[in-house]
């Protein structure tokens, strides 16, 4: 997997593949990042990459003409990628697009600075936009390099097992469970016992159950999206089941008199 990265910062996200899994990866040559910066285009005694909007307000855009030719050489290096914007108002980022776009062999993203890139820059040159939440970054830097990193995971060989991947939080649509490791106890507190089983299919029934109840628990809107096989439904309304009764067992004893 090629990426090309547009960005007044080349050498920061280059940084992306010097630790870790990605450090690897890129010396095994299964990824590789390069930088393609307007800067490099400017023809000023400064420099200058941005301009004043049209219409007033605060801040500055990106010049066309330096971006728009960053764009054509990262175009050039890699011909078969599409351009990825990193906006506000792109498609939100999830495992879903993240699959999608691992199985591209090249990918340019393009990380906005300022108040962000001429609209008809976007229009002209841009196959998508994606952002990463309903928050604002400095620039687009920081969405690049982690698009970066979770597009490589999804790389066959970066990973030392590809089952990693498979068995992420949201990779099966729903958090990941919970995970243990030696010792058995800790803090008075020990490893469930079915893990401890060698019963595979025990294991996995109890994975799943706890993907359920904490995705339940904690993102209840990934409930939405999604729609349950058998299994998955019997599993989720004992768990409604199991909160109520502790639901009224709580208020219950909120309604007995206090005991002195």
């Amino acid at each position: 997997m090629r990426f090309g990265v547009v960005t007044l910062f080349p050498e920061w996200v280059e940084q992306v593949t010097s630790v870790g899994v990605l450090d690897k990866a890129n010396r095994q040559g299964l990824i590789s990042v390069t930088g393609f910066n307007p800067r490099d285009h400017a023809t000023d005694n400064h420099r200058s990459v941005d301009e004043r909007p049209f219409g007033g307000g605060p801040g500055m855009l990106m010049q066309i003409s330096t971006t728009e030719a960053a764009i054509k050489d990262a175009r050039s290096a890699l011909p078969d990628a599409p351009v990825v914007y990193l906006s506000p108002q792109g498609r939100r980022l999830d495992q879903a697009l993240v699959a999608e776009l691992a199985r591209l062999p090249e990918l340019i993203l393009l990380a906005g600075r300022y108040e962000g890139v001429d609209e008809r820059l976007v229009d002209a040159e841009v196959d998508l936009e994606v952002s990463l939440g309903d928050y604002v970054l400095s620039g687009g830097e920081l969405g690049a390099m982690v698009m970066i990193d979770a597009i490589s995971r999804m790389v066959p060989g970066v990973l030392g097992d590809q089952a990693s991947a498979e068995q992420d939080s949201f990779a099966a649509h729903w958090l990941d469970c919970p995970h243990y490791t030696k010792p058995v106890e800790y803090r008075e507190n020990t490893v469930p016992e079915v893990l401890r089983s060698g019963h595979h299919g025990r294991i996995e029934a109890w994975r799943l159950r706890q993907s359920l109840e904490r995705s339940w628990d904690r993102r209840p809107d990934l409930f939405e999206r999604k729609r349950l096989d058998t299994t998955e439904l019997s599993m989720i309304n004992e768990h409604l089941s199991t909160l109520e009764k502790a639901s009224t067992t709580r208020d219950g004893k909120d309604d007995e008199e206090p005991d002195y």
